[in-house]
């Protein structure tokens, strides 16, 4: 079985790939331009991919297609459809990266509001040796404790959020943006609700035509001035200007993003010109990328791979 990794690079220089290549005849191919693309799939049988868009014409210059595997949960850059009309699988990796998208949501949340890049800088640069007190708390912060978290989002992500957080102490509710009715632990409550009672908001939602352009000015508006938003799904459920809008006008609290429309942002992305700048919080699109996590998904598309040559089902997108 011919499989070719088109973004390997997207994984990190430090993975190990030796899952899939000990199994199968592959070839790996750190990046791939959209012109380089059409020309690096016409053998492949197995196409692998993180971030690069698979599309009608990328299928019909592979004709030797069977299945396409995705490095991650989301295949919204995939053309699922088209893969269905020809009968190409399509398989993703989900539940790989729970603990690590939850563990960074945490992260995200308390550097944003503990100030903690404020207060790293004023131990290293001299201010609290020479302020000749004890203690400084320049920007005082709350405790998370019996505030409202609202998950947007219910899945396998959002419920490690909603445990943790409730460990915190938080009152956890949810807004379904799939539609799909399931028994939860905790109260799912409308959109509208969720927006104007929650002091955090947590999105773990994947891009779909319900979710897109979810968190407008319109939605940002009804938010509390005091709540803050942490973006962790997928980029363009925000859209990026209304937030850097509310923000810079103190609609709300603040923000941590890890998500982004466009990946990487152009230097003009709003997000990145807020003037309030000590209230937003910015990475690299890293929440799903722990050491533990990449290994693991690595080893789910070899298995998923392995298990398509094998005629069983696992994970199929359809």
């Amino acid at each position: 079985m011919r499989v070719v990794i088109l973004d390997g690079a997207t994984m990190g220089a430090d993975i190990d790939f030796s899952p899939i290549t000990r199994r199968f005849d592959t070839v790996i191919y750190d990046k791939t331009t959209p012109e380089e693309k059409l020309r690096r799939v016409k053998d492949a049988e197995v196409i692998v991919i993180n971030k690069v868009v698979i599309d009608k014409e990328t299928i019909d210059a592979a004709p030797n297609l069977k299945l396409v595997a995705v490095f991650a949960v989301g295949y919204n850059n995939i053309d699922v459809k088209y893969c269905r009309e020809k009968g190409i699988r399509v398989r993703n990796v989900p539940g790989y990266c729970t603990d690590s998208v939850a563990q960074h949501t945490f992260a995200l949340l308390f550097q944003l509001i503990e100030s903690l890049n404020y207060y790293d800088g004023y131990v290293k640069d001299g201010s609290y040796t020479h302020s000749g007190l004890a203690n400084h708390m320049g920007r005082p912060f709350s405790e998370i404790a019996g505030k409202r978290w609202g998950i947007i989002g219910m899945g396998n992500i959002g419920r490690r959020v909603a445990h943790i957080a409730e460990a915190f102490g938080c009152k956890v509710s949810y807004a379904s943006t799939s539609g799909v009715r399931r028994p939860e632990n905790w109260p799912e409550v409308s959109m509208d609700e969720l927006l104007a009672e929650s002091d955090i908001i947590s999105i773990h939602a994947p891009l779909s035509a319900s979710t897109e352009n979810l968190i407008n000015r319109e939605a940002l508006a009804k938010m509390k001035p005091s709540a803050v938003i942490v973006n962790v799904g997928r980029g363009a459920i925000i859209d990026s200007a209304a937030l850097a809008e509310a923000v810079d006008q103190g609609l709300i609290g603040g923000a941590a993003i890890d998500v982004y429309p466009e990946e990487p942002p152009k230097a003009n992305d709003s997000l990145l010109t807020v003037k309030n700048r000590e209230k937003i919080v910015l990475s690299p699109h890293i929440a799903w990328s722990s050491v533990e996590a990449r290994a693991r998904c690595v080893e789910m598309t070899a298995d998923n791979i392995s298990a398509f040559i094998e005629g069983k089902d696992s994970n199929d997108v359809w």
